[in-house]
């Protein structure tokens, strides 16, 4: 092929000068031939980093769609929701790494985070300490740490998860601010009168508020039987009574309040009212109100049972052990006055003459008996609150289309 491509060569050139020019030629056409080789080699070498980058793309693209999984897991069951993220190697299983996940991660739902710091497990509290440590409460005084604080997820309603956390709030609180009081006792008992003086102050609910003179005077010798400077505490409660606590995931409704620190609340089964099929909602018990949720992330109530002249009893169920019922003693047969929020968004009558709810467990079962009976025979508290429970209700069948029943 070479020689089909040679030229006579001009007769002025001697024999040496022609040898060096097909050398030339032949080492031109070996220097086409690589560049040709490394072209080739280029060009493979582009595509397999291409398809390097794609890959890598599509297990960026997965891990993505996995991690919005894992969360939308935790805000349904935080437990399931983390042994995901951790099986799936989005979170690793450490004390650190899943305190950092709760603090820094959006779209957590500040109830799944509350619930799940809560428990009393040794990892739980290694987890709860390692999240209030990310809090950074130095110079703050205690109402400013407690507005930082209590924004990073909500209040949970059992008194012993609350204990829990206030008492490691306390503690990180006077690790940051050293002279401040002479025990974690002092900033403990403090934070609940804060927490307690908030409610006061700016739950409607509430007809007899609190006065700076009280909050004093009911504050006296918590510093290790020392009284706290007046100074301090009357800055304390005007900050309260300027600007009350943000709650997580409040969007202005009047039932924020009553969601925020509730008597008690989880998820339970609950049998339908015409459908009879057991469905999974978040219960929330407060103000002798049964409320219950789709999930945790929703802001308003599927169905609000009010407690008023209801009683409730552990149930027998054949196909559904740790039952309970919720009725009406007085007037058997008649349909309990509850509403429920239909799919399409319209809000109509419960259809129940009882409620019959599961539970997990026995022990759990038993625990809300206790807590809804305990609600129920609430006599005062039920007055501050009735009225706005009967606007709620009555709001509701307003609201009602005709149906036959």
């Amino acid at each position: 092929m070479m020689e089909c491509c040679r030229h006579p060569m001009p007769p002025e050139f001697s024999q040496e000068e022609r040898l060096e020019i097909e050398n030339l030629k032949m080492h031109k056409q070996d220097l086409l031939d690589d560049i040709q080789k490394l072209k080739w080699e280029i060009e493979t070498v582009m595509a397999e980093i291409q398809d390097f980058e794609s890959a890598e793309e599509t297990k960026v693209l997965e891990r993505g769609k996995q991690f919005c999984s894992g969360k939308k897991k935790f805000n349904m069951d935080p437990k399931k929701g983390l042994n995901y993220l951790v099986e799936n190697a989005l979170v690793e299983r450490n004390p650190q790494s899943i305190a950092e996940f709760l603090y820094k991660e959006e779209g957590l739902n500040k109830t799944a985070i509350g619930d799940f710091l809560g428990e009393r497990e040794e990892m739980h509290l290694q987890i709860l300490k390692a999240f209030v440590e990310l809090h950074e409460f130095s110079d703050l005084n205690l109402v400013q740490a407690l507005r930082q604080f209590l924004w990073s997820f909500r209040l949970p309603g059992e008194a012993q998860k609350i204990d829990r956390m206030m008492e490691a709030f306390a503690t990180r609180y006077c690790e940051c601010n050293r002279d401040m009081f002479q025990s974690t006792d002092t900033c403990y008992i403090l934070s609940f009168a804060i927490i307690m003086l908030n409610t006061s102050l700016h739950n409607p609910n509430v007809k007899d508020k609190t006065t700076q003179e009280r909050f004093i005077s009911m504050n006296r010798g918590i510093n290790n039987g020392e009284d706290l400077p007046n100074e301090l505490l009357t800055k304390l409660f005007e900050s309260i009574r300027n600007e009350p606590f943000k709650i997580p995931e409040d969007d202005g409704n009047d039932l924020t309040h009553t969601f925020f620190n509730p008597d008690r609340e989880g998820w339970l089964l609950k049998l339908g009212g015409r459908v009879k099929t057991w469905k999974r909602r978040w219960f929330i018990l407060t103000d002798n109100c049964l409320y219950y949720f789709e999930y945790t992330t929703d802001k308003e109530p599927r169905g609000i049972i009010p407690l008023e002249n209801l009683c409730v009893k552990e149930v027998n169920c054949t196909r559904k052990p740790y039952c309970l019922e919720l009725y009406n003693p007085n007037s058997k047969g008649q349909k309990i006055k509850a509403c429920k929020t239909e799919t399409d968004g319209r809000v109509v009558e419960g259809k129940h003459q009882s409620y019959m709810i599961c539970a997990s467990s026995a022990g759990e079962r038993d625990s809300w008996i206790e807590a809804i009976r305990a609600s129920i025979t609430k006599d005062p508290f039920y007055d501050l609150v009735s009225v706005r429970k009967k606007k709620v209700i009555n709001s509701a069948q307003q609201d009602l289309p005709q149906q036959s029943t």
